[in-house]
């Protein structure tokens, strides 16, 4: 396991009993490297959305602790925040919420010369997902090569 999953492993360790005290979900760690500098972010959600005071105590609960644990040895800057709209599908609690909602899906490699699709994600498992498109075929796509897959918001 590389030092950054270490690093997301024991950081995700220690946000979920946090997050379920304030009945919170922990949707995603992530440690980042990016201008120069090294980023620490959890992802936090609930019904109705996640607010300011919400990531201001769990980031003050998790900066003591890891004050106190030290195991990070670069300097980083750690953030609390919302998955956001645009919410990336990550583990499978994420697939299995997202059944039957639209998805963007990116591919690192041009697929049908293209490399971009939306559609109704209809199925997943360990190595596909399977969308709807819009003309009512599906598409599966091997899960390693998607690039991003998130869910699909329209304004």
């Amino acid at each position: 396991m590389s030092k950054k999953e270490v690093y997301e492993q024991k950081t995700e360790e220690i946000l979920q009993p946090i997050v379920d005290e304030y009945k919170f979900e922990l949707v995603d760690v992530e440690y980042v490297r990016e201008g120069g500098n090294w980023y620490l972010r959890a992802y936090i959600d609930k019904p109705g959305g996640i607010t300011v005071d919400d990531c201001e105590m769990v980031s003050r609960r998790l900066s003591d602790i890891l004050d106190e644990q030290d195991y990070i040895d670069e300097a980083y800057i750690m953030e609390i925040s919302s998955p956001g709209l645009g919410r990336p599908l990550k583990k499978e609690k994420d697939f299995k919420r997202s059944l039957g909602e639209e998805v963007e899906i990116r591919t690192y490699r041009m697929i049908d010369r293209q490399k971009e699709f939306t559609g109704i994600l209809k199925s997943y498992d360990e190595n596909t997902v399977t969308i709807e498109l819009e003309d009512a075929t599906e598409k599966t796509f091997e899960k390693g090569d998607i690039a991003l897959i998130r869910l699909a918001f329209d304004f």
